[in-house]
C-alpha cells in the first residue's frame, strides 16, 4: 500500500505546529494592501495582517493560487511511485482556488499519464478551520495507513456532522467589503448589532441572525448548537483574530450545556479575516463518534 499525502490550502488556518507535525503540504493565497503583496501564513501572520487591517481605510484584496502552483506542489509528492494526494480546499462557492486545484490535477494527469488517478480533489464546502480540521484529520488517518478511499469516505462524514458558526463584533468590514450599505452599518453599530454568519450545505457564507448585544449573541450561538448536538460528547475548535476573551466566554457557556471532550484553538488568518476583521470568533463543532 503507497503513502497518501495531504496538500491544502492557507484558508483552512491550520496552525504552523500541526502543519509541521503530519507534514500537510500548505498552498498560500495572496493578501493585497495596495502594491504590497503578501503570501498568506508565510510572509505574513495574523497579527501583522489584523495590524494593517485596522489602519487601513480601504479593505486588501486576496487572490486563489495559479494552477501552476498546486502542480508544483503535485509533482513533487508524486515523484515517489507509490504516493497518492488528497487536496482539500476552501469552499468552490468562495473561491476559485479549488478549481485551480482542479486544473493543476489535470495538468499532472495529461503530463504523465501514470499520474492518472493519484490526486483527488475535495471542495470542503467550508472556511478556515471548518476544513482545516478536515485537513488535520485526514492527515492523521493517513499518518495511520488508511488508504484513499477510506479516508475520503471520513472526509464526507465529517462535512455531514460538521457546525459552525462565525460571531461577529462589528458590520465596519462586510461594509467595507460591499456586503452591506453603510447606513446599515452605521444603524448596526448604534444599536449593538452583532451578526451570526455560517457557512451553509452548498458551501456559501449566509447570515444566520443579527443580536443586539455580545452576551445574547453568544447564547444564540449556544442554542443553535443545541439542535444538532444536544444530549451528544462534543468536541470543538475555536477560532480567534486577535484575543481569546469572548471566545473563552462562549467556550465556557458551550461547557454548560455539553459534555466537551475536547477543545483546540487556531487563529483565523488574513483571507477569511479581510472580510470579518479583528474581533471575529468561532466555533467548529463535531459530535465525538464512537468506534
Amino acid at each position: 500500500m503507497g503513502q497518501v499525502r495531504i496538500v491544502t490550502d492557507s484558508t483552512g488556518d491550520i496552525p504552523r505546529e500541526i502543519r509541521e507535525q503530519y507534514d500537510i503540504r500548505m498552498v498560500p493565497l495572496k493578501v493585497h494592501f495596495g502594491d504590497e503583496m503578501y503570501m498568506d501564513a508565510v510572509t505574513i501572520e495574523p497579527a501583522q495582517f489584523y495590524d494593517k487591517l485596522t489602519k487601513s481605510e480601504k479593505l486588501p484584496t486576496t487572490s486563489q493560487p495559479s494552477p501552476l502552483d498546486f502542480t508544483e506542489v503535485y509533482k513533487q509528492l508524486l515523484a515517489e511511485p507509490d504516493t497518492e494526494i488528497i487536496s482539500i480546499h476552501l469552499s468552490a462557492a468562495l473561491s476559485g482556488t479549488y478549481q485551480s486545484a482542479v486544473l493543476a490535477k489535470s495538468m499532472v494527469e495529461e503530463e504523465d499519464t501514470s499520474n492518472e488517478g493519484r490526486v483527488s480533489i475535495v471542495n470542503s464546502r467550508s472556511a478556515s478551520y471548518g476544513f482545516g480540521q478536515m485537513v488535520v484529520l485526514a492527515a492523521r488517518l493517513a499518518e495511520q495507513g488508511k488508504s484513499k478511499d477510506e479516508i475520503l469516505a471520513m472526509i464526507a462524514r465529517f462535512q455531514n456532522e460538521r457546525k459552525l458558526y462565525f460571531l461577529l463584533d462589528t458590520l465596519d468590514f462586510l461594509q467595507k467589503g460591499g456586503r452591506i450599505g453603510k447606513a446599515s452599518a452605521v444603524l448596526g453599530t448604534l444599536l449593538n448589532i452583532k451578526p451570526i454568519l455560517s457557512i451553509d450545505e452548498e458551501g456559501e457564507v449566509h447570515a444566520v441572525d443579527k443580536v443586539r448585544g455580545q452576551k445574547k449573541a453568544m447564547a444564540r450561538v449556544v442554542d443553535m448548537f443545541k439542535k444538532d448536538f444536544e444530549g451528544r460528547q462534543i468536541h470543538i475548535a475555536a477560532g480567534y483574530a486577535t484575543e481569546r476573551g469572548a471566545l473563552e466566554e462562549l467556550i465556557g457557556l458551550m461547557r454548560e450545556q455539553f459534555d466537551v471532550a475536547s477543545v483546540e484553538y487556531t487563529t483565523i488568518g488574513s483571507v477569511i479575516g479581510t472580510h470579518t476583521g479583528p474581533g471575529v470568533i468561532a466555533l467548529f463543532v463535531t459530535p465525538v463518534n464512537e468506534g
